[in-house]
């Protein structure tokens, strides 16, 4: 990548991919749920990369916005 973007660019293109992250946790999240009683192993793989991309976000989340980031208790 050796395009150089402005800061306007660059937010956009956070913003898009903080936008990206929440639907695949949102989506990963409901498969897990969905996956629960009748295949176990699908459903734990699910919540593993719903954690992944969770951990994504709050990032994103923590570079558009620092210091809004909740810690975890």
């Amino acid at each position: 990548m050796t395009d150089v973007v402005d800061s306007d660019e660059l937010l956009r293109r956070i913003q898009r991919a903080r936008a990206c992250a929440r639907e695949e946790l949102r989506t990963l999240r409901s498969r897990s749920e969905d996956l629960g009683r009748t295949d176990p192993d699908a459903a734990r793989e699910a919540h593993v990369r719903g954690l992944a991309y969770e951990a994504v976000l709050d990032v994103l989340d923590e570079i558009v916005a620092p210091g809004h980031h909740a810690e975890p208790a």
